[in-house]
Formats: C-alpha cells, sequence, structure tokens
C-alpha cells in the first residue's frame, strides 16, 4: 500500500520546474512544450467549470492565447509513488473574449505522474475562482485550527 507523504526537496524542486515551464508556456503559447508537459490522458477543469482533455486545452491556448500572466501563492506538495498532488492559490491575467483584460485568482489541484524518462507531467488540473463565502467559519475555524493551507488558501482569498 502507497503513503501520502510531503515531496522531498528534489521531487519539489522538479515539480516547481514542471509548473515553471507550464506557466511560462501558456503564456508564450508553446504548444510544443505544453504537449510534452500534458499527459494524454489530461482533464483540465477551467474556473467556469469548462472541461477539456488535451487536444482541447492546446487548441485552446493556440487559438485563444489568453494567459498574460499566471501567478501561484504558496504550494503544498504531496507525492504517493510516481503521482504528485499539487495544491496552492493561482492568480490568471487573462486576455478577455470580448477585449480587454480579466484577473481570476482561486485554489488550484493538480496532479501529476513521473514517467519512465523520470519527467512529471500534468494529468489533471481543477481551478475554482474564489467567490463569495455563504457559510461562514467553522468553530475550528474561529479558535485558529486550521491547517497552514487552509490559512493560505483563506488568506489569499480574502486579498483577491
Amino acid at each position: 500500500m502507497s503513503v501520502v507523504e510531503t515531496a522531498s526537496a528534489e521531487i519539489e524542486a522538479a515539480l516547481l520546474a514542471a509548473e515553471h515551464r507550464r506557466q511560462r508556456a501558456l503564456v508564450d503559447g508553446d504548444i510544443d512544450t505544453l504537449t510534452d508537459l500534458f499527459e494524454d490522458s489530461i482533464v483540465h477543469v477551467h474556473a467556469p467549470g469548462v472541461v477539456q482533455g488535451k487536444a482541447e486545452l492546446l487548441e485552446h491556448v493556440a487559438v485563444r492565447r489568453p494567459y498574460l500572466e499566471i501567478t501561484r501563492g504558496a504550494l503544498t506538495f504531496r507525492v504517493v509513488g510516481d503521482v504528485a498532488i499539487v495544491t496552492g492559490v493561482l492568480t490568471n491575467r487573462m486576455r478577455a473574449p470580448g477585449g480587454g483584460e480579466r484577473t481570476l485568482s482561486g485554489p488550484v489541484t493538480q496532479v501529476l505522474h513521473r514517467g519512465v524518462d523520470g519527467a512529471w507531467r500534468f494529468v489533471s488540473f481543477h481551478m475554482t475562482p474564489f467567490g463569495e463565502k455563504v457559510w461562514g467559519e467553522l468553530p475550528s475555524e474561529q479558535h485558529g485550527e486550521r491547517t497552514a493551507e487552509q490559512t493560505a488558501f483563506a488568506t489569499e482569498g480574502e486579498t483577491s
């Protein structure tokens, strides 16, 4: 049975490098790099709920060139064997469909797989935009009992 562990410094560096390559390739419209970074089976869930596979995602980037700038907050890296889960806040500065720009922020979950060649590739991406918080805090959240990750998400969500 596999155990979920915090990524080692070496794996964290490799995952961060893959994420930086992804960000740069999305902004630059570098389809060759994205083709290499995305597993053929990738499922990419955009903030508004649009779900795309690899071909559609590459077409989206090539045709629309939506990404102007991508920034990340603090990231958490966990691994289970050759699978990594990366979570943290992302902010996209993007071209708006009708012209102009828009900025969208929210927590993101990314899943990467380490292939036989040792390279980490993206298998899944899911962004949820920050929105109205209708429920308020739980008792444990009111007493400072949040995990570091919950605190990072809450702090970044308040500023977006």
